[in-house]
């Protein structure tokens, strides 16, 4: 499966997934209602992945991980997984599922989970940015509502997080 197949269906997803993260400094906070920060995630190659191409088959699934970083080939402060199930295909045009899972464990820390329903182009040389919506959280994230916007960025993926606790 090719790495931007996954990368572009991802919560980060899905760009959404289960992680261990180090501290976090929000950019900002809204009214001490919420954060928003941006990390950076590179996928963790799964040992003997499938790297042949991207799901065509409804009903097919995959599954990806990344680290997280607060800057790109900086300083290591997560991890995320992510599960993605193929719903419908047209010609080139696919969409796909994504659930997952984000653990910080940083100022703010906690669980983040994230769901999106991602359409993409398999002839497109590069994904588009996609926005993933937050359903819910633990710790620092009790209550989490929000999206995720997830940008393509070099090897990397850029995620910024908008996140609202009340």
């Amino acid at each position: 499966m090719s790495r931007s197949f996954r990368r572009f269906a991802v919560l980060g997803v899905c760009t959404v997934a289960a992680a261990a993260f180090g501290a976090v400094v929000p950019v900002a906070a809204d009214s001490g209602d919420g954060f928003e920060f941006t990390l950076y995630a590179k996928e963790v190659p799964a040992p003997g992945g499938d790297q042949s191409g991207p799901p065509s088959k409804v009903g097919e699934t995959f599954t990806f991980a990344d680290d997280l970083y607060k800057t790109k080939g900086g300083e290591k402060v997560g991890r995320d997984g992510v599960i993605c199930a193929v719903v419908r295909v047209s010609g080139t045009s696919v969409e796909a599922n994504c659930v997952g899972t984000f653990e910080l464990d940083g100022g703010p820390g906690g669980q983040l989970a994230g769901q999106t329903l991602a359409t993409f182009d398999t002839s497109a040389g590069a994904p588009a940015a996609f926005d993933v919506a937050v359903t819910g959280g633990t710790g620092d994230f009790k209550n989490a509502r929000g999206y995720i916007r997830s940008t393509p960025d070099g090897d990397y993926e850029r995620m910024e997080f908008h996140i609202n606790v009340r």
